[in-house]
């Protein structure tokens, strides 16, 4: 496990912050920073929502509810007015730059805006792949395949449309996923944090290019800011766990975690509805869409290499 306790900015430059609360060696760093964690920490869902009057022109109140809360928990739920498509992309990229979400991932399935459409495909790129289906979608974070200069660290997903049944997401924080694998037992973090505890194994891509294997951490610290990282996916096909007992009871006790935690969010997002966080951990439930041309389910998504500013 590397122990960091200061992080070069982006132009090689020390930060000169320490951080040593996710150092394993310091556990009163930990403990102080637990306590701040989980004072006032959101209950429910409703504690993570924040209206917003126009995606156009977010408000100083508005910015603080959503920072706070993407500062306490990674994550918050924003409600707005419906928008028609055409004004809804640009409004969405207008909303994440607001947020300093500037560096979209080029993701193969993304538009110019950086915006990937998350519908039933039935042809095309897009058909046969998971999130493009009406079928569940297991726990992942975002980019969990990707090579580190690649790394996913905040999600945009807005809802243009809902389903006609189904399709909600579970949010859980990973630094709460952190709290509890480390206090069950601090080597099941050390297992986490192998430059090997998980690899995605290379493979062919569907448009012929070869992907190289993707090893490395589950638990990381970013370099750049100092904040816990976290790659992860509950798929049991393409991911190959490192093969050591400690390895296996961290990943089992992170699973019963995610079925049972309390701080588990679930949402079933709406027409104007959206999530914008730091990379969470999520799910999707399987769905029933609408049969009816123009009212089947539609999410726009954006991954960005920037946190939520001021998080």
């Amino acid at each position: 496990m590397r122990h960091l306790v200061s992080y070069p900015d982006e132009r090689g430059q020390s930060s000169g912050k320490p951080n040593r609360c996710f150092d394993l060696r310091e556990n009163d760093d930990y403990l102080a920073w637990r306590t701040e964690k989980l004072a006032g920490y959101p209950e429910t869902v409703d504690d993570l929502r924040v209206a917003i009057a126009d995606l156009n022109a977010v408000t100083p109140a508005e910015t603080e509810q959503i920072t706070a809360l993407c500062r306490k928990a990674n994550m918050a739920i924003y409600q707005t007015k419906t928008l028609p498509v055409d004004q809804l992309r640009p409004a969405l990229g207008r909303f994440a730059t607001h947020f300093g979400l500037c560096r979209s991932e080029a993701h193969r399935s993304a538009e110019a805006d950086g915006l990937v459409p998350i519908e039933v495909a039935t042809k095309g790129g897009r058909h046969g792949f998971i999130p493009y289906t009406d079928k569940p979608l297991s726990w992942h974070t975002d980019g969990y395949y990707n090579k580190p200069a690649d790394r996913i660290r905040a999600v945009l997903m807005h809802c243009a449309r809902p389903a006609a049944q189904g399709g909600a997401n579970h949010l859980f924080d990973p630094e709460i996923a952190y709290i509890r694998l480390r206090d069950e037992n601090p080597d099941y973090i050390k297992a986490l944090s192998h430059r090997r505890a998980m690899t995605i194994p290379g493979f062919v891509d569907q448009d012929g290019s070869f992907r190289e294997e993707a090893p490395g951490p589950v638990f990381s610290v970013d370099r750049f800011t100092g904040a816990l990282q976290m790659r992860y996916s509950a798929r049991k096909r393409n991911i190959v766990w490192r093969q050591d007992s400690l390895t296996t009871e961290a990943v089992a006790f992170l699973n019963h975690v995610l079925e049972h935690d309390p701080l588990v969010f679930k949402v079933n997002l709406q027409a104007g509805e959206g999530l914008i966080c730091n990379n969470v951990l999520h799910n999707r439930t399987a769905f029933t869409d609408h049969t009816e041309p123009g009212k089947t389910r539609l999410l726009f998504r954006a991954r960005y290499k920037d946190r939520v500013l001021n998080t």
